[in-house]
């Protein structure tokens, strides 16, 4: 599968491989690799894309780490939670080290994420945080994606496209 390349990010499509070693109990350390990476966060993304991979591979939209462009150094990680089910939905999960955020990579490889899961017929995303995580509120937005509920503990985003659209878009 080929990388999603933005302006700024590339986002690098994890195989089988690289995700065992992301999920290892003592990873081996790639030069790539900024100190802090892989978080729990993107152990759990490389555990959900093995999961999926097992059952059924290629089905699974993809788990990527997000990386500079200018020197290919990772800044954190994005995944779907897994194959779409049957009404063609998949929720999708990011993060970034600490140190990268407020610099809009969040919402650049949102919208790349979500561009090649409509590309791959994925008819909706879904996406969710916490009330007081607003940044992650604002990458949702950025990205396209809007507000649809809320619970007493999380906001819900979703972005879907008819489709009659998707037929115009693969033709």
């Amino acid at each position: 599968m080929d990388d999603l390349v933005t302006t700024r990010l590339i986002l690098h499509r994890l195989t089988v491989a690289e995700a065992e070693n992301i999920a290892a109990e003592e990873p081996e350390r790639l030069p790539h690799w900024v100190p802090g990476y892989p978080e729990d966060d993107d152990v759990r993304a490389a555990l959900r894309f093995l999961t999926a991979e097992r059952e059924g591979p290629g089905r699974h939209p993809g788990a990527y780490e997000i990386r500079r462009r200018e020197d290919g150094r990772v800044v954190g990680g994005l995944d779907f939670h897994g194959p779409a089910d049957g009404d063609g939905a998949v929720t999708v999960g990011y993060g970034l080290l600490l140190a990268e955020r407020g610099k809009g990579y969040a919402s650049e490889a949102l919208r790349a994420a979500l561009e090649s899961a409509r590309a791959r017929g994925v008819r909706r995303v879904k996406g969710d945080a916490d009330h007081d995580n607003v940044p992650s509120h604002r990458v949702m937005t950025a990205a396209g994606m809007r507000l649809v509920g809320e619970d007493e503990r999380v906001r819900f985003y979703e972005t879907d496209w008819e489709p009659e659209r998707l037929q115009t878009a693969s033709t």
